[in-house]
């Protein structure tokens, strides 16, 4: 009798036999190259265990929800590309994203004056590499082909108002033909950093523009957002697991003294230094809402559990590394080795057979299925990230 190849057997269970499973992704610039490294770390891993060349991340999920540089991330998921090329869009394409970092008021006044060169290159430069991962993949694409559920949250120019490109089951057909492209450009046109974005309405012949801002002015963590549709799409006898991932935010808190609280806006670097602060405070605001609300609603008798990882501190020492627009080798190498060691502490948490998060993860990692060819979208630009020598120093704009 044929020897059978046992890890082949026990995984791809259908989706009614899980939980209704959600991945929600922060926002955060250049950081998303700590999000899109830290998943590779847990899927290279996971393959590993299954005996497979590469696992197939988004879907294992049922819903994807990102904001800015979460979209892009959740986006490639969501099409099948394997998180090791997001690493590598970030590590080529990022000094190009972003080619004038914003450190200190020298910096700031110098871009006051000069910025719209950068944001102009920067726009070109991201809707290129967008274009390499996801090609022209529609929202609409993604969820009839793949079977995933997406929601990225945007501002909506023209009315000032939150805006949520989205596709499920019950969104009706409003966005179905935005490209993954125009909307991963909507939820990252951070202002100060970034240009708004200037989508073309779909079947508008291109004469309409629509206008939009960062989702993250709103919702840079999304599990509000990820919550609320799941609520209303999930069926009412699975229960709902939502997966939080946030970008290395910054060690929070500073001592103020004195008269230092009399900033003015230079001393706020003409604004860039409310962004980071910004990112912080929502998502210890969002997360704990989330928590205590999926709290009262499993009382009432509709399961729902958040789990966000990793679960530890970030070091001080990555403090000179966490800017959203900073593209030196240096800081990126940095996000990415922090990554791989707090992917390393979320599979630990997977083997502590008293850590009840920890089982919630390692179940959601072993329900995800082999990396099929056919049932992805795009085709990926690369199997492995290239190899970079290690700066101590990177060049550094004015």
């Amino acid at each position: 009798m044929a020897r059978v190849h046992v890890s082949k057997l026990k995984r791809e269970p259908s989706p009614t036999d899980r939980p209704f499973r959600v991945l929600s992704l922060d926002g955060g610039g250049m950081r998303g190259v700590y999000t899109a490294a830290f998943l590779d770390r847990l899927c290279t891993q996971q393959a590993k265990i299954n005996g497979d060349e590469q696992v197939d991340l988004g879907l294992g999920f049922d819903l994807i929800v990102g904001t800015s540089t979460g979209a892009i991330v959740g986006s490639a998921a969501a099409v099948g590309c394997p998180m090791s090329d997001v690493v590598n869009l970030y590590r080529q394409h990022g000094q190009k994203i972003f080619p004038h970092r914003i450190r200190g008021k020298l910096s700031a006044i110098y871009r006051a004056m000069s910025g719209r060169t950068y944001i102009r290159s920067g726009d070109r430069a991201l809707r290129k590499a967008l274009g390499e991962v996801l090609k022209t993949t529609t929202l609409s694409e993604v969820f009839h082909k793949r079977g995933i559920s997406m929601c990225v949250p945007t501002v909506r120019m023209s009315t000032h108002r939150a805006w949520v490109f989205k596709k499920t089951p019950v969104s009706g057909v409003r966005d179905d033909d935005y490209s993954l492209v125009d909307i991963c450009m909507a939820s990252s046109a951070a202002p100060i950093y970034r240009s708004l974005a200037a989508i073309t309405a779909p079947g508008s012949n291109g004469e309409e523009k629509q206008i939009f801002a960062d989702g993250g002015l709103w919702a840079n963590n999304p599990i509000m957002v990820a919550m609320t549709d799941a609520l209303a799409i999930a069926p009412s006898d699975r229960p709902i697991e939502i997966y939080s991932l946030g970008t290395c935010p910054r060690p929070e808190g500073e001592h103020i003294a004195g008269k230092a609280v009399h900033r003015s806006l230079l001393e706020w670097s003409l604004g860039a230094d409310v962004g980071p602060l910004s990112i912080s405070a929502q998502e210890f605001a969002y997360d704990n809402i989330a928590r205590l609300l999926a709290t009262q609603i499993s009382k009432n008798g509709r399961e729902i559990e958040t789990v966000r990882f990793p679960r530890k501190d970030v070091p001080a020492s990555m403090m000179p590394y966490l800017a959203l627009d900073d593209t030196r080798e240096e800081a990126i190498n940095r996000l990415i080795e922090q990554a791989h060691s707090d992917a390393d502490m979320t599979r630990s948490a997977c083997d502590d057979s008293r850590d009840p998060k920890g089982k919630r993860i390692k179940a959601m990692l072993g329900d995800l299925p082999s990396l099929d060819q056919s049932k992805v979208l795009v085709n990926p630009t690369s199997s492995s990230p290239p190899q970079h020598k290690h700066k101590s120093k990177g060049q550094e704009n004015v």
